[in-house]
């Protein structure tokens, strides 16, 4: 139960004070590939700098973290690694993790409950396949659960990384939850993809980024949190967003009491150490008009 009294501090691992996670979510194409699955446009532009992050952008992600000694926790649509079954083995080699992120990249709110459960049960199958296991853990498509998906993961045995109802481990009807944090994902500030009606705004200066996630760093220090990154490979592989990335890495790395660790460690250390901890309910409100004030009750 919640109140104004502050909160005892997360127990993070060796005396840390906080948490620090690089995750990528690895689309590529296919968002593009569920926005036009009833009729893909003959055009090249938007599927062209997609493609660009299994080319170029997730190796020099790679190559980036392996420079400074971290790894990184890489969630991957289904389809993307049916494109290139090079992906999951080679970043399990590296001693990556590698997570589920739908199959084609559906949007929670454009599918049933049984096709939700049909692509759970087929990007386990392929990566399966791939890597010779399951993975460990589950990160959503735009970052959206319902009650279904919940019980779904959790009867699966995954943890999940999709929502945001605290700043530290969670757990959502027994699910353990990884919290993530839009002020900490690339996608907000750097996505553009060109033409009318797709953009709301230009990208932001990788300086403005920089100073906003080093705001949150000195924040997740201060209050004992989680800070997890969120950056995509074909839009923070580009050279001087990449650059960013090391600069903000220099910063973690230099604070000794920042813990880094995959987003399964993170999981798998609440499960040990605070099973159970400020655990939530997936159940949704009753609407406005059955309430008993709206009703007159």
């Amino acid at each position: 139960m919640s109140s104004l009294k502050p909160a005892a501090p997360y127990p993070w691992p060796e005396g840390k004070a906080s948490a620090f996670c690089f995750s990528v979510d690895v689309d590529a194409h296919s968002p593009w590939m569920w926005n036009n699955r009833d009729n893909p446009p003959a055009l090249l532009s938007h599927l062209e700098q997609r493609h660009f992050g299994p080319r170029v952008g997730l190796a020099r992600l790679a190559r980036l973290l392996e420079s400074v000694g971290i790894k990184g926790s890489f969630f991957v649509p289904g389809a993307v690694a049916e494109a290139h079954p090079w992906m999951l083995p080679e970043l399990v080699d590296a001693g990556h993790e590698v997570g589920l992120h739908g199959y084609f990249h559906e949007l929670v709110q454009q599918v049933s409950d049984a096709e939700f459960s049909r692509m759970l049960e087929a990007s386990i199958a392929l990566f399966e396949k791939q890597v010779g296991k399951k993975p460990a853990g589950f990160r959503s498509p735009a970052w959206e659960m319902t009650p279904h998906m919940v019980a779904e993961v959790k009867r699966h045995g995954f943890y999940d990384s999709s929502l945001m109802g605290f700043d530290t481990p969670y757990c959502v009807d027994g699910l353990t939850e990884v919290p993530v944090n839009w002020a900490t994902d690339d996608a907000i500030f750097f996505k553009f993809l060109g033409g009318p009606g797709v953009d709301g705004w230009p990208p932001v200066g990788t300086d403005a980024v920089l100073s906003a996630w080093r705001e949150e760093l000195t924040a997740s220090r201060k209050f004992g949190t989680l800070f997890i990154l969120t950056v995509h490979d074909w839009i923070s592989g580009r050279g001087a967003r990449t650059l960013m990335l090391e600069k903000l890495l220099g910063s973690v790395l230099s604070d000794t009491g920042i813990w880094v660790a995959t987003v399964g460690e993170v999981a798998a250390h609440y499960e040990a150490v605070t099973p159970g901890r400020d655990a939530v309910s997936p159940e949704i409100p009753e609407t406005l008009f059955n309430h008993p004030a709206w009703k007159g009750a």
